[in-house]
């Protein structure tokens, strides 16, 4: 067996070792290496990731040919070393070498991963002024480069070329589209390779079941299931993974579980999309029941899993759960990672654990912009503004550009303090790299502009946005509300139904606010009735506040009482507060006196309940109960203000 079928056979069978004994000997005994033995080293060298001993070994040939350029671009592009395998290009081609198909799938491949699009775009140029007809390996990456890089026109270009497009031509145009969020687009590229006689695969379903995801068609997603089990693929691991996040994102988990509990050995991926969509719908003990199972068939957890089940325990507000998890994230060796870091550092922050968090934070070995994000979220939720400011400036100074999010927190800040100064001067910022335009960004300047009293400019920013979400409605109903602005918040929701948007519990809450500034009972509790009876949503404790407030103000303090006693949970002060000052305004003093004792007992030493119950005593000319309200208050060291 000559040296270079004995390197080839080493480097195809994973015997490193025995591959390296082998060049070692042929080194040390003088022999002269020719080319073809040198390509087969680089090329084990390469398999084994090896890339400096490749690297170095390409160096010392004193004679290559175009396999052995090949070889060493498509191995770097292979490994991810996109920058050296485009060096690796330009050396080629200065020293007189012609690329071939594979150099040339291999460099569009490594232009890919770093999204250069100027250098793909030279490389497509050079090989349609060489190249007489491109083959399928150079179309399919073209299409993947152009599709990944946000050109789809002329993805679609290099894709309509193609004479005959083979199946991964399909695949890779369908993926495109599907990726770029042109779901429609997408699915009629693959109704159309249905129609050719492309078969399905594993790629284009799952794809195909994104699509349907993001459209929230369910039945289109049914269809298509019932296809992939009549065509074969239906079991594939990879398709069922897909097929339980269609479910999950079409909110049927029944259907979902039913999937997962199909499959002989569901594998992580599977585990994984079952948690998220577990937490995706509220189901969040579910979700860390199935980690638990995960974790004892011996399945190893991976970064995703992590991040995902740290969802879960801050919805079921687990904190030992958390720190459990935590000590086998640190087991497993995640706790370094970036993405799981950050999602620890979210639980901590949401749960007020500020020192936790920060420890979280030094832990993580390359922090990035959401990490800090997420650091200055944690203060601002328990009111450390001064410290989220800080961190803020310690983020700028070490080189992180803002995102969205960023600049979402900062308004935030410059809501709760006010500083009307600070954000505007943020405003200006956003507006230089085009952020005004993102929803989030919009909803922040709307609420920030709200808090800070300036409803004008938060209602310029509302006009002026182009996509605008739930929030943003929300946003400017309840700024309009809060500041007695009820027949503007009103318009807003009123155009809000014209335009097709379904609202939530918070739309109501803005409402019903508003309702009560105007004093337009009828139409308020038309709106109540209409929020369970049209929209289906539960009222909330604040919804009920919303509407004993506007009975209590027109004098209907019985009427109010009643809604309150038909209400299916525990009730708490704030609307028991809401009835008591109803109450003294219309002097009714035996119902008042009952909603002041309720306030005391959930909250004994409330002062304000005191007092007004005292004040009802005194306008009662009860002058005995008004002494000894006055002495329980001087006994527990209450002030009257």
């Amino acid at each position: 067996m000559t040296f270079s079928r004995l390197v080839r056979y080493f480097g195809e069978n994973q015997c490193i070792l025995k591959g390296r004994a082998v060049h070692a000997r042929i080194t040390t005994s003088g022999f002269h290496l020719d080319v073809y033995t040198n390509n087969h080293l680089v090329s084990m060298y390469l398999k084994f990731n090896l890339f400096d001993d490749a690297w170095n070994l390409f160096d010392r040939m004193t004679e290559r040919n175009m396999v052995s350029y090949t070889t060493l671009i498509s191995g770097f592009s292979h490994m991810g070393l996109s920058e050296e395998a485009l060096l690796g290009l330009r050396l080629m081609v200065f020293d007189g070498f012609d690329p071939n198909q594979f150099t040339y799938a291999a460099a569009i491949s490594a232009c890919t991963s770093l999204g250069a699009v100027k250098i793909g775009k030279e490389i497509h140029g050079r090989i349609y002024r060489m190249e007489e007809e491109l083959g399928y390996v150079v179309n399919n990456c073209l299409i993947n480069f152009y599709g990944k890089c946000g050109l789809l026109k002329s993805a679609r270009s290099v894709f309509d070329k193609i004479l005959e497009p083979n199946i991964i031509s399909w695949t890779s145009m369908f993926t495109v589209y599907c990726q770029s969020g042109e779901d429609m687009k997408g699915l009629k590229l693959f109704a159309e390779s249905r129609k050719v006689g492309i078969e399905v695969n594993e790629f284009s379903c799952a794809s195909a079941f994104g699509a349907y995801a993001s459209l929230e068609n369910l039945k289109g997603g049914i269809q298509l299931h019932s296809l992939v089990f009549r065509c074969g693929v239906g079991l594939d691991q990879f398709v069922i993974t897909s097929l339980i996040k269609f479910y999950t994102r079409c909110g049927e988990l029944d259907s979902a579980r039913q999937v997962f509990l199909e499959i002989d050995n569901p594998n992580l991926s599977a585990y994984n999309a079952l948690i998220g969509g577990c937490i995706q719908l509220g189901n969040p003990r579910e979700a860390i029941e199935l980690f638990y199972k995960l974790h004892s068939l011996g399945l190893k957890p991976n970064d995703r899993t992590f991040s995902s089940l740290f969802g879960a325990i801050v919805d079921m507000v687990e904190i030992e759960v958390g720190k459990q998890t935590q000590s086998l994230i640190l087991k497993f060796g995640f706790m370094s990672c970036t993405f799981v870091g950050n999602a620890i550092l979210d639980f901590y922050s949401n749960f007020g654990l500020l020192e936790e968090s920060m420890r979280c934070f030094e832990e993580i070995d390359r922090p990035d912009t959401v990490s800090w994000n997420t650091l200055m979220t944690g203060r601002i939720k328990t009111g450390h503004h001064t410290e989220a400011i800080g961190y803020l400036e310690n983020m700028l100074i070490e080189g992180f550009e803002p995102n969205n999010c960023t600049y979402s927190i900062i308004l935030n800040i410059s809501g709760d303090l006010p500083s009307i100064q600070w954000g505007k001067q943020t405003h200006c910022r956003i507006l230089k790299p085009g952020f005004n335009s993102d929803v989030v960004i919009g909803s922040a300047l709307i609420d920030m502009y709200s808090k800070c009293g300036r409803l004008n400019d938060a209602r310029k920013v509302f006009d002026c946005l182009i996509s605008k979400n739930l929030v943003t409605w929300n946003t400017i109903i309840i700024g309009y509300a809060q500041h007695g602005f009820g027949k503007e918040a009103l318009e807003i929701y009123n155009f809000m139904q014209q335009e097709g948007i379904k609202p939530n519990d918070i739309t109501f809450i803005g409402v019903l606010s508003a309702c009560g500034h105007m004093g337009l009972l009828e139409e308020g509790l038309s709106y109540f009735h209409s929020m369970f009876r049209d929209h289906g949503i539960s009222p909330r404790m604040d919804h009920l506040g919303c509407l004993v407030s506007l009975l209590s103000r027109k004098g209907q303090t019985e009427r109010a009482y009643e809604f309150i006693r038909c209400f299916n949970e525990q009730v708490d002060k704030v609307v028991w507060r809401c009835l008591l000052s109803g109450c003294k305004t219309n002097k009714d003093f035996s119902l008042g006196k009952y909603a002041a004792e309720k306030i005391l007992s959930i909250d004994p030493d409330d002062t304000s309940a005191h007092v007004m119950l005292s004040n009802i005593f005194a306008e009662a000319k009860m002058w005995e109960e008004t002494a000894q309200v006055r002495k329980i208050m001087k006994e527990k060291a209450l002030k009257k203000d």
